[in-house]
Order: C-alpha cells, then sequence, then structure tokens
C-alpha cells in the first residue's frame, strides 16, 4: 500500500508535515534532516527539489533553494539519494517542486524513479490540471504515486471538487493568496476558508500549509483539516542553529509540542 494512503488510513486528525530543501545546509544533508524529523514524530515529510524560480515561495524557501543550487544539488542527484537511503526512511514522503526540472528529466523517467527511491507522492505546483488529466495520469497510476493538487482561498469550489476527483493523497490548502512565509495570524477570511473546505466534506483528506509557525496556528490548522505542513518556521530553525536535531526540537518548542 502506498504509504501517504496508509497514514491517513490510520490518523485522520493532527497530521504533521514538515517541508524540507534538498541539499540544504548541505549537499549530503537530506538524508541527515529526514531523519532527525523522523525521529521526532513527523507523520510525513515534504521534500522540495530547487529551482532556480520558484514562484510560489517565499524568501526563506528561495535563500535556501539558491544555497542548495549552489551546493550543486539538482533533481537527479537528489533521487539518487533518496533510493540510496530508502531503506532508512520508514516515513512517507512526497517530492515538491517545479515542472521544468521533470520535464528535463523526462515525466515517465522521473515518476519510475520517485516510486523506486521510495516517494508516495509529487506536488507540482505549476502543473496544469487538465495537462495532468490528459498527458499524465495514467504514468502517476502505473508507478503507485498520488499528485497532490493545491488551492487557495479564491479557488473556486466547482474547481476543488475536480482537484479532489482527479487528485489523490489529499489536497494542499494553501491558507493564503501569497507566498510561503511567517504569517501573524490567521485572519478571520482565513479561517472561514478552512471551515468551508471542511464543509465540503471532500474525498481526499485536506493538509494545511503556508504561514503555520506557533500554537495559535498550528491548533487553528488541526482544528479544521487533517493537519499542517510547515516550511519556512522549520528552515528557519535550520539556518538558525545550523544542526538537524536543534532545529526540529526547535521548531517543536515554538508550535508548542511536547
Amino acid at each position: 500500500m502506498n504509504k501517504i494512503t496508509g497514514l491517513f488510513n490510520k490518523k485522520s486528525r493532527h497530521i504533521l508535515s514538515i517541508y524540507i530543501t534538498a541539499g540544504f545546509p548541505e549537499i549530503n544533508s537530506t538524508v541527515a534532516v529526514i531523519k532527525s524529523l523522523q525521529e521526532k514524530g513527523v507523520d510525513f515529510i515534504e521534500v522540495g527539489f530547487p529551482f532556480s524560480d520558484p514562484l510560489a515561495d517565499g524568501p526563506v524557501i528561495q535563500q535556501t533553494s539558491q544555497r542548495a543550487i549552489k551546493n550543486g544539488m539538482n533533481l537527479e542527484l537528489l533521487l539518487h539519494q533518496l533510493e540510496e537511503a530508502k531503506q532508512d526512511i520508514s516515513i512517507p514522503f512526497v517530492l515538491m517542486g517545479y515542472l521544468n526540472p521533470v520535464l528535463q528529466l523526462g515525466m515517465k523517467v522521473f515518476c519510475r524513479r520517485a516510486k523506486e527511491a521510495g516517494a508516495s507522492g509529487v506536488i507540482l505546483p505549476d502543473l496544469p490540471l487538465e495537462e495532468y488529466e490528459n498527458e499524465y495520469k495514467k504514468i502517476f497510476a502505473d508507478n503507485d504515486l498520488h499528485i497532490i493538487f493545491l488551492v487557495t482561498p479564491e479557488t473556486q469550489q466547482e474547481r476543488i471538487r475536480r482537484i479532489d476527483k482527479l487528485g489523490s493523497g489529499f489536497i494542499y490548502a494553501v491558507s493564503a493568496s501569497s507566498t510561503t512565509g511567517r504569517q501573524n495570524s490567521f485572519s478571520p477570511e482565513q479561517v472561514n476558508y478552512l471551515k468551508r473546505l471542511k464543509e465540503m466534506d471532500l474525498v481526499n483528506p485536506v493538509m494545511t500549509g503556508f504561514g503555520i509557525h506557533n500554537s495559535a496556528t498550528l491548533q487553528t490548522v488541526f482544528k479544521h483539516t487533517s493537519g499542517a505542513i510547515i516550511g519556512t518556521a522549520y528552515l528557519k530553525a535550520l539556518m538558525q542553529t545550523g544542526n538537524e536535531k536543534e532545529a526540529v526540537n526547535l521548531l517543536y518548542s515554538q508550535l508548542g509540542i511536547d
């Protein structure tokens, strides 16, 4: 069974996912970072492969991506590193990045190698839903890879329903229509958006990302959706401490998690 499917079958609430940038802070850091999060009890990981023009990412993730590229990280190297270490990675992980590096590798090759590396799913924010449906759906299915799509507060209900039908694994609910990064708190409009998603009774679980950095924002997300995806807050902790274990301890403290 796909590990993401297995996770959501066992646990439907209070799921915690952490986004990491592959190749940050060092080119060989990725597996050590995953292991430290795994040991701390994180439910699943989003492994971001760096791209030179990450349009949906805030300044912290852009900075880590630039550092990773400078270190020499690329998609092919990441897939090799993950495949070499897959026996040591027990929790699910999904690959997140942009379409350009995937198409350079070739979608069939990418999906096959992602499966061989142990990935459970893929998030490609700039992959059009229609293009996936018409050209790539069978490739993902043949490799038992979930395709996860994003929704925002501006996404129309009809399109959310279509995403729920075509996507799998979970739906990534962007908490605000802006780049990733820290928000002071969730506004009433953001909370109402999460409530609307919950009331839609979607087939796929909903995970919320962007702006989750303290106990208040985490608990708001836990109340209305299946779980939280945290990227900027963790990467900032990793920048601050320079050590993957100290970084996750600092993050848990900020989130109010024991």
